[in-house]
């Protein structure tokens, strides 16, 4: 797990550059490892034509366009989405308005509960929806160097690694293979609410989206200084599975 960093260049400096070998990118992109932070911050706003012009918004606009998508598919009322013009479009590169990090289980698919096209949204998906080493470094590789404006921690109810969370914490229950290493990682969040009135589930879900949400906002320098900056904005919301609709909570 990332700890947040202080203000020492050195190690600032150090920070990205590991993101830069994590993300595996190419020449270009390893110019960005000298780059002073607000260099790397807009290197995707520098980009002379973006994939998606419609995508170059502000946070608050990144916000409330992804929640009236989800509006047209609580309501039924999805767009059509042309999928060969799309895929045409994003052979050069790509500039999402958003990035979701949100579970990997089969009924939560982002895209759809947000209306979203292809080039759009910036999928991380691990079950319970924690902040991994691995998860923070796609995040930051989604904001510093595709651009976007928005980061979504989406939980949803009836949360399998939550719920074996639970189990762990309250039964001792040991799960086979790694499964383990997610009841561990959620172990926090559901002992802050153990005892908590109310349905114990639906409080643990909630309270690892918050805590997953105030990670973001002090894990990483690229994060940190995208926010100082009012580049980024960081949310966090619970997805209902009977209605599709997403309630913000962090």
């Amino acid at each position: 797990m990332c700890k947040s960093c202080d203000s020492n260049p050195i190690q600032t400096e150090n920070d990205r550059r590991k993101f830069l070998r994590l993300a595996g990118l190419g020449a270009g992109a390893l110019l960005l490892a000298g780059a002073l932070p607000n260099q790397v911050l807009h290197a995707a706003e520098k980009t002379a034509s973006a994939p998606k012009p419609q995508n170059s918004i502000s946070p608050d606009q990144a916000l409330q366009r992804l929640m009236e998508g989800n509006e047209r598919y609580v309501s039924g009322t999805s767009k059509t989405h042309d999928f060969k013009d799309e895929r045409e479009a994003l052979v050069s590169g790509q500039n999402p308005f958003v990035a979701v990090l949100s579970c990997s289980d089969s009924r939560i698919a982002p895209e759809y509960a947000f209306d979203t096209a292809r080039g759009d949204l910036f999928a991380i998906r691990v079950a319970g929806n924690f902040v991994t080493d691995e998860g923070l470094a796609s995040l930051e590789y989604g904001i510093a160097v595709l651009g976007a404006p928005l980061i979504l921690v989406l939980g949803h109810e009836d949360c399998g690694a939550i719920n074996a969370g639970i189990k762990a914490v309250k039964d001792h229950t040991v799960f086979p293979g790694h499964i383990p290493k997610l009841t561990d990682a959620l172990k926090a969040s559901i002992e802050t609410v153990l005892k908590e009135p109310g349905d114990l589930p639906n409080n643990a879900v909630a309270q690892n989206v918050k805590d997953s949400v105030k990670r973001l906002k002090n894990a990483s320098p690229l994060l940190t200084d995208a926010l100082g900056k009012g580049k980024l904005k960081i949310v966090g919301g619970i997805y209902r599975l009977a209605s599709g609709k997403v309630d913000l909570i962090a």
